[in-house]
């Protein structure tokens, strides 16, 4: 595994500043609005200003970012259908659409310039717990309480269902591989799986073992090269994906609830039940730790969603208190 030198898995030309072990998170303010657990947050380069959010309070919130003001940004529209805690939602690369998915058993495709529901789509037997949208926005991913994984078009039609070698209990998480040249689907699930999908022949690639609990949540690197899977054994498991090679484990300290890595540095962030660390993985150290001031009492999570701006330069947290967490990267 040491041929996997660190440079080779680089995603930025940029080399890391080197006063990495220097740089520091900074908290920058709070979008309000939620009123219950922020479950999902999403970002697209295409218009910076903009973050949308899905809640357990049914709702999706469209927020516009203020980067001058001296608020960090403000609620621009609430956006209302699901019946059920909103689970998961994502943005369109353009902007201009959210897909969500919930409890409710549907996703739901919204034009966000008039807050009005495109598409609804049915089929899932339970819960959607996990959408995703490939890079060409033309395809649509979602996972499920009911164990199956199903790929849509952008019209609401269900093109294919995984049922061969498929989770055996709930699907948590689903992410399109972001490589071009490769066109994968990675899921994650409660039978303590991590499973690699062609996405070409909906065929399972890999099963990537190693997890002793529950997987909450995988991301898949910038360049496609890495995935990072956690959840209930409170460890970071790092892949190579086209291998499907084990790379390396860090110790979370705790439950892992969300992971995210950084679009901009060899970073990779972890929200567990009492904090969110921030790892940099050339040297596998921890570069920062943010807690809550005010934490949760009776073993409810803090935090529960992440995002980042697509620069790198700023993280979004969403909580159980509905707040979303709004930090900014600086040199300590």
């Amino acid at each position: 595994a040491q041929a996997h030198s660190a440079q080779q898995h680089h995603w930025t030309a940029l080399p890391s500043a080197p006063l990495a072990n220097m740089t520091s998170l900074e908290y920058r303010g709070v979008l309000t609005g939620h009123r219950g657990w922020v479950t999902s947050i999403t970002t697209t380069y295409e218009q910076s200003n903009l973050v949308v959010s899905g809640s357990r309070d049914k709702k999706l919130m469209i927020w516009e970012l203020t980067p001058d003001g001296e608020h960090v940004g403000y609620a621009r529209k609430s956006l209302g259908g699901h019946s059920e805690p909103v689970a998961c939602v994502v943005l369109s690369s353009d902007g201009q659409f959210a897909l969500s998915g919930s409890w409710d058993r549907t996703m739901r495709l919204w034009d966000l310039n008039t807050g009005a529901t495109v598409r609804t789509f049915q089929g899932h037997a339970k819960d959607v717990n996990s959408v995703a949208f490939s890079g060409d926005n033309r395809q649509i991913v979602s996972g499920s309480r009911d164990k199956s994984i199903k790929l849509w078009n952008t019209l609401a039609e269900c093109k294919y269902t995984i049922t061969e070698d498929m989770h055996t209990d709930w699907v948590s998480s689903v992410v399109f591989s972001p490589s071009a040249k490769m066109p994968l689907i990675v899921s994650a699930g409660w039978d303590k799986l991590v499973k690699v999908w062609n996405l070409s022949n909906c065929k399972l690639r890999t099963n990537l073992v190693g997890h002793t609990g529950v997987v909450y949540t995988t991301s898949v690197s910038p360049d496609g090269s890495l995935c990072a899977s956690g959840g209930k054994d409170c460890t970071a498991m790092l892949w190579d994906v086209n291998d499907g090679k084990h790379l390396y484990s860090l110790d979370a300290g705790g439950t892992i609830n969300a992971m995210i890595f950084s679009p901009k540095n060899y970073w990779l962030v972890a929200a567990t039940d009492t904090s969110i660390k921030v790892w940099d993985l050339e040297n596998k150290n921890v570069l920062d730790e943010l807690s809550s001031t005010a934490p949760p009492k009776c073993g409810i999570p803090w935090c529960v969603s992440l995002c980042w701006s697509s620069d790198g330069n700023t993280l979004f947290a969403g909580s159980t208190d509905g707040n979303i967490y709004v930090y900014e990267v600086g040199q300590a």
